[in-house]
């Protein structure tokens, strides 16, 4: 009897170490204008069966509709997306429990920040109606500096109605950290700039900027896995291009749609993600559309259309795989809930899980260690 008991307990045991050895924590911005929403909710989420719980929230933050986690876990930085008077906040991080806890906020420096990045050193920001790129500072208690710099961008494109002026949509790390890219969708730009993660004020040092087609309005790039291209989604035209790229230059070698060949109603690119082993691209598209187009990467960067799936919601504005590559992750920022798919790792395709996450308006999902 002793011995039956024993062993129960080591299956007991063994069975939590494994779920825990599954679980991370699920991070999400939402806006907080037009439902009730705290502002950054904290879930476990299990990487083997794509199940969930609430952990925590923040308390009261205004629109944090992007975010992102320092490298040692301990902190979160958000945007507070409220037009000239937009902030960027600091929070120290509990990631056992998920508690947050806010340390500081300062002036964006420019209104509608709707983008922001990390590392050991800098907070960088997009601000998009502001047209310009901030950088900010971290003390040694996480919290932020005073904007170190700012970089206005100049400019307009020929869509008139979104693109009057500079709209900076995206500022990401290079993967060896020595250069930042930055996306306009206002002059219909890429921007790469020289990083000095430790210089007083020049921290970012324009190196080039390359034109894309005119009126495509460039928003969100991605990396492949082996650092030798870029992948950039156009919201305005619906283009996915594909660049080589070697110490902060771009040049185009491949150009595609995510559209589908019959679609014709109204469209808003938005998101884009490459599977963790490397192979099948994703890029989201909202208005009318509310789906997710799916690409073979093949080895010489270029891409293989494998086709469509509805997101199952309405504005698919940021979505994320989970690292194990079992799960997508979409949040639909006007039907108010995250909808779970399950990744085919060989094929590429998503299978609806019929797992949903009700959330007012999700509009950034991250995914950090327990």
């Amino acid at each position: 009897m002793k011995n039956k008991v024993f062993i129960l307990l080591l299956i007991s045991i063994f069975t939590t170490v494994q779920a825990q050895k599954n679980t991370l924590n699920l991070i999400v911005g939402t806006y907080t204008n037009n439902c009730d929403s705290k502002g950054i909710y904290v879930y476990d989420f299990d990487t083997e069966t794509g199940d969930f719980n609430l952990k925590n929230t923040s308390e009261n933050t205004v629109n944090p509709s992007y975010l992102t986690l320092s490298k040692d876990n301990k902190f979160i930085y958000s945007v507070n997306e409220t037009g000239p008077e937009s902030t960027v906040s600091a929070f120290g991080f509990d990631a056992k429990s998920g508690k947050l806890d806010l340390i500081n906020k300062q002036s964006s420096k420019g209104a509608d920040p709707c983008y922001i990045i990390n590392d050991d050193k800098n907070v960088i920001v997009a601000n998009y109606s502001g047209g310009n790129i901030s950088v900010f500072g971290k003390n040694s208690d996480g919290s932020l500096t005073e904007a170190k710099q700012v970089i206005q961008h100049f400019g307009k494109g020929i869509n008139t109605q979104r693109q009057e002026g500079p709209h900076v949509h995206m500022v990401h790390f290079s993967p060896d950290n020595k250069y930042v890219l930055a996306n306009d969708l206002g002059n219909d730009k890429v921007y790469s700039y020289a990083y000095n993660p430790n210089a007083a004020t020049d921290i970012l040092q324009i190196k080039d900027s390359l034109a894309v087609k005119s009126g495509s309005g460039p928003r969100h790039l991605t990396f492949s896995k082996d650092k030798k291209f870029v992948y950039l989604l156009q919201e305005l035209d619906g283009t996915l291009s594909v660049f080589s790229y070697a110490k902060g230059l771009l040049k185009k070698i491949d150009e595609t749609t995510i559209l589908a060949k019959d679609f014709k109603g109204t469209f808003s690119s938005a998101d884009i993600h490459i599977s963790p082993d490397g192979k099948f691209l994703y890029a989201s598209n909202r208005g009318e559309a509310n789906d997710i187009s799916i690409f073979k990467i093949l080895k010489n960067g270029k891409l293989e259309a494998k086709g469509h799936i509805s997101t199952l919601g309405k504005g698919p504005r940021n979505f994320t795989i989970d690292p194990t590559g079992n799960f997508l992750l979409v949040g639909h920022q006007y039907t108010n809930e995250i909808v779970i798919f399950k990744r085919d790792k060989a094929t590429g395709s998503l299978a609806d899980t019929g797992k949903r996450i009700a959330l007012c308006a999700p509009v950034c999902l991250i995914f950090g260690k327990n």
